[in-house]
């Protein structure tokens, strides 16, 4: 997508379209493959959890897009804090409480990254 107005289209619908895809996905349709028998505790929980699996595929399709938005030094950046982030959704283990707080507050993160995206007036 070479066209910035576009790929802001892309994103705001995929952001709001995220909630009503996840709906209609499988059950196990978090970004990690659930059926693997060595999860971890987080893993484990967003799998039998709806509610944090629905959180984990909009988290997951918000940075992608984002990933392809953004110059490659920014991009860089924002996998860096992605591995940070994954570390510390890690530490929650199986606290859906711990869970639920670190995926609005990576949300809110990944929103704040998009509404810094330059765009076109």
């Amino acid at each position: 997508m070479t066209n910035p107005d576009a790929a802001a289209r892309a994103v705001v619908f995929a952001l709001l379209a995220a909630p009503l895809l996840a709906g209609a996905l499988p059950a196990h349709a978090a970004s990690f493959d659930c059926s693997k028998p060595d999860l971890a505790a987080d893993e484990s929980t967003i799998c039998q959890t709806l509610s944090l699996n629905d959180m984990d595929v909009k988290m997951v399709t918000t940075f992608e897009l984002l990933s392809g938005l953004l110059a490659m030094g920014s991009r860089g950046e924002l996998q860096d804090q992605q591995i940070a982030w994954l570390t510390k959704r890690g530490e929650c283990k199986a606290d859906v409480d711990c869970l639920t707080a670190a995926y609005a507050a990576r949300m809110a993160q990944l929103t704040s990254v998009y509404e810094g995206v330059q765009r076109p007036k």
